[in-house]
């Protein structure tokens, strides 16, 4: 704490042992003095619902009020300023930061660095000699003049003065609620009040006004929602090294994968409300398959979606990942009813990047509290079982690639379509000269040369129901099932396709 934390609080302060990370509070006044303990104060948060008013209300007090005084001492915002806890929310600060009204940014600077702006009299004086609209070619005079000659006809003529038009509600107050500041964006020098600024440019003009409230500060806590709202990137990551700088903790709430990937994995915790909506925070556990190289070279592309989501698909490679979320997109396209989206259904699909990193990744999310589903080719009993293990649900087919399932399940009729629908590329189009002819072949080599590239999805994009293989309908089916609570009443709907004898040797999971 700082002296003027200590004078401020001094019949809330407790003592703190850093050597043991706990409270001191033996009978000992004496033992205050080892150079492990220091001043700390405590503050205690209360949160309840009010059933007469039918909301929530929350109050923070000092720790100490509530045990040892009958009436508990609220830690109000005045004592917030006091310990520098600053904390950005453009909608609670944007509207109002850059007016003189009590209580926002540009006060609270005002009165840290003790200026008193001595400008209301003149102003009022000033706005109180103005009248408004008194140019007779405007068209408002003559008519104030009819009202003024009628008026003459019931009052004596010494009464009152001619109407004119002035500014009213003239009082401080009022002035500081309508006084604000203009900015000029861009190269141009046209000015727009503060408030009619993007949201990017005001998240960012807040931000600097909350860094010189800081820079006056012995001990800042910062706290930021969403640093990336309206910001691009390169401002994003700007925003957060500069905001460490200044702070002595920084605490950041983000979905961004560029804010994200400025913090060590030991700095980044997942929170999540499980199913009685109790908040919990889970810190990351990288599995043995995961190196911190890997995680962060990777992060954009394979970690952070799975962070974010609740519901994480693990695929086996980029052909499953790619295929597999535009197969059921247009199942849901053609029958809704009874098909849905991985968006749909909170679903964040990730490639793996093979088989057997499988289980790692699943491992990795399902210990962050997600639910891990898992998407393969035909695997080793021994592999089977690892994922197995770490996952919901287990989708794997019978084939040793996922383009050869599309190839046998689909329709020769779709095939030949499609064959028309690309650009050929030149090695292929010399070897099949006419592909529509030899369509399962000239196909197959070309999504063996499009692995990875979208190839098969563009394919199954265009196909119908009815052509789209029988195993990804029942996937989607099962995918859709594990996602979605069952019906009220238990009353189970049709499956949209005709079961299969041998339907759990396809697709494993649990019901």
């Amino acid at each position: 704490l700082t002296d003027e934390q200590k004078g401020k609080f001094g019949d809330y302060t407790e003592f703190w042992d850093g050597a043991t990370d706990t409270f001191y509070d033996e009978p000992n006044p004496a033992g205050v003095d080892a150079a492990t303990i220091t001043e700390a104060l405590r503050v205690t948060f209360l949160g309840w619902y009010d059933a007469e008013e039918d909301d929530f209300e929350g109050k923070t007090y000092f720790t100490r009020s509530l045990t040892e005084s009958d009436r508990p001492e609220p830690f109000s915002r005045k004592h917030k300023q006091v310990c520098g806890f600053l904390y950005l929310r453009s909608l609670r600060t944007g509207s109002r930061a850059l007016s003189l009204e009590r209580g926002s940014l540009l006060d609270i600077i005002l009165r840290l660095k003790e200026v008193r702006p001595q400008m209301w009299e003149a102003t009022l004086g000033t706005l109180a000699g103005i009248s408004v609209a008194s140019d007779p070619k405007l068209g408002i005079s003559p008519v104030l003049e009819s009202i003024n000659t009628a008026l003459k006809k019931y009052v004596p003529k010494e009464w009152g003065v001619e109407p004119h038009l002035k500014v009213s509600n003239l009082t401080r107050e009022h002035l500081r609620k309508v006084i604000t500041a203009f900015i000029a964006t861009g190269d141009g020098d046209h000015a727009a009040p503060f408030y009619r600024q993007g949201t990017g440019t005001i998240n960012m003009l807040v931000l600097a006004m909350l860094s010189q409230i800081a820079q006056d500060k012995q001990n800042v806590i910062f706290a930021m929602e969403e640093p990336e709202t309206a910001i691009p990137p390169y401002a994003q990551k700007r925003i957060v090294h500069e905001v460490r700088k200044l702070a002595s903790q920084t605490l950041f709430t983000s979905h961004s994968p560029y804010v994200l990937e400025e913090f060590a994995v030991e700095e980044t915790v997942v929170l999540g409300r499980d199913g009685e909506g109790v908040l919990e925070q889970k810190a990351i556990t990288l599995p043995d398959n995961v190196k911190l190289k890997r995680y962060r070279q990777q992060f954009r592309t394979r970690f952070c979606e799975g962070l974010l989501a609740r519901r994480v698909l693990v695929a086996e490679g980029a052909t499953e990942t790619s295929a597999f979320p535009v197969a059921c997109r247009r199942l849901a396209e053609l029958k809704p009813d009874s098909y849905a989206s991985l968006e749909a259904l909170g679903v964040c699909i990730v490639d793996a990047g093979g088989e057997t990193d499988i289980p790692g990744m699943a491992k990795l999310y399902r210990d962050l509290g997600k639910r891990a589903f898992a998407i393969c080719d035909k695997q080793s009993d021994a592999n089977k079982d690892l994922i197995e293990a770490q996952v919901d649900l287990l989708l794997m087919h019978d084939e040793k690639g996922f383009e050869a399932m599309v190839l046998k399940g689909t329709t020769e009729a779709a095939l030949k379509r499609f064959t028309k629908l690309i650009d050929w590329p030149q090695d292929l189009a010399q070897k099949y000269p006419d592909p529509e002819a030899q369509a399962a072949a000239a196909l197959t080599d070309y999504f063996a040369k499009s692995k990875g590239s979208w190839g098969i999805a563009d394919f199954l994009a265009q196909c119908s129901e009815a052509e789209i293989p029988q195993w990804l309908r029942h996937a989607a089916v099962k995918l859709k099932d594990a996602c979605l609570p069952a019906p009220a009443g238990g009353d189970q709907p049709a499956a949209p396709v005709a079961a299969e004898e041998h339907l759990e040797a396809v697709v494993h999971g649990t019901d």
